[in-house]
């Protein structure tokens, strides 16, 4: 098998931008058209080369010491593997290809990131994101092709993009098929390719699109925009761009599911006395109904004042928890004052009772049932 390393004349851990230097020199100084004595036969090796290493795919096949253009391994008798005998006796290993390939292929999916707000996630938004992404080539509008010139026919396979071959095995003399080795198996060569894109049919640019991101979202929560990813190489289709929602933190409100929880703290008179809260909400501001004689710790809920649903209608609920604060620097009058109310409801020296384990509806019924038993 040819060493590619050895034809560039770069080391096996080459980066691509030293394939991709490496490859430009030689092929400007042997292309066919320089007229200064170029060799030809050293240009097509040159542009080989260049195609099987510059893709990581094919790359990462050639260097496992397979054929990167085939599916056989490069090692064993012959060349001989064992998807040639599936191929010989049972039509291919995992369906045989008919004709030659395309080298229009899929763009990759790409991901990236947005971060959105409480507020944004409880009414969705219209987002602007930048991403880097593959666009066709403008100089060879996808072909991979130089311009003015277009892919020859494979000398080797005639245009099939599949050769036969003869080889030994433990089953005796058998023939296989498979993808040519001289073209890839895609029937054609490119010969001069195109220096703005190296031969890939696509290039790189900056995009700003517009995601409508719908209320409901939350962080993991992934956004699939149809044919916004990469363009494919060889003038193949884009693939898809999701973008993934990352939620930040609100320095009031709390988010459990789709309702929003927030604490609001009050005074013991108010509390005690009953009165109406002024709450500041994504809504605008919405007022909060205390009863005489709330306890720190309760709560009230406001309905539908909580995060959107996701792909369908309704929202959350807000649901307000009450913080009773105790006064701790009283004056001389407030403290007097405070007296006189412990007096009023013989509170001046509180006997100590301990609340309930559990005092809840069960063991109240069990209690009750105690009772009887008694």
């Amino acid at each position: 098998m040819t060493d590619f390393y050895e034809v560039l004349g770069v080391p096996r851990g080459a980066t691509q931008d030293q394939i991709k230097k490496a490859y430009r020199a030689l092929a400007r100084e042997h292309h066919p058209d320089t007229g200064d004595g170029s060799d030809e036969e050293r240009f097509k090796a040159v542009s080989q080369a260049y195609e099987v290493l510059s893709t990581p795919e094919k790359r990462a096949r050639y260097d496992a010491g397979v054929d990167p253009s085939g599916r056989g391994s490069a090692g064993g008798p012959a060349g001989f593997g064992f998807e040639d005998i599936l191929q010989t006796f049972f039509g291919g290993g995992g369906g045989a290809r008919r004709g030659p390939a395309s080298r229009a292929q899929r763009g990759g999916d790409t991901l990236i990131h947005a971060e959105v707000s409480l507020e944004d996630a409880t009414f969705g938004v219209a987002r602007e994101v930048t991403v880097s992404l593959a666009d066709p080539c403008a100089t060879c509008a996808g072909t991979c092709c130089a311009p003015g010139t277009s892919p020859k026919t494979c000398a080797s396979c005639g245009g099939t993009g599949v050769v036969q071959r003869v080889a030994r095995s433990l089953l005796g003399q058998v023939m296989s098929t498979g993808p040519c080795p001289a073209c890839g198996g895609y029937g054609t060569t490119i010969e001069a390719p195109c220096t703005e894109c190296s031969g890939q049919g696509r290039t790189n640019s900056k995009h700003t699109i517009t995601v409508d991101i719908p209320a409901g979202v939350e962080t993991g929560t992934r956004i699939r925009l149809a044919s916004y990813g990469d363009a494919g190489p060889g003038g193949g289709p884009r693939g898809d761009l999701y973008v993934e929602i990352r939620e930040k933190a609100h320095r009031a409100f709390e988010r459990r599911g789709n309702d929003l929880h927030c604490t609001i703290e009050l005074p013991m008179t108010a509390a005690a006395l009953g009165t109406v809260l002024h709450v500041e909400t994504f809504d605008g501001a919405r007022d909060v109904d205390v009863r005489a004689g709330t306890h720190s710790g309760e709560t009230v809920k406001l309905k539908g004042l909580g995060v959107g649903h996701l792909q369908r209608v309704g929202r959350g609920d807000l649901y307000v928890h009450l913080d009773v604060q105790t006064p701790t620097a009283l004056t001389a009058e407030q403290e007097e004052l405070v007296r006189k109310l412990a007096v009023l409801r013989g509170e001046e020296r509180p006997d100590a009772r301990l609340a309930a384990v559990n005092a809840g509806l069960f063991s109240r019924l069990r209690e009750a049932f105690t009772g009887r038993e008694r």
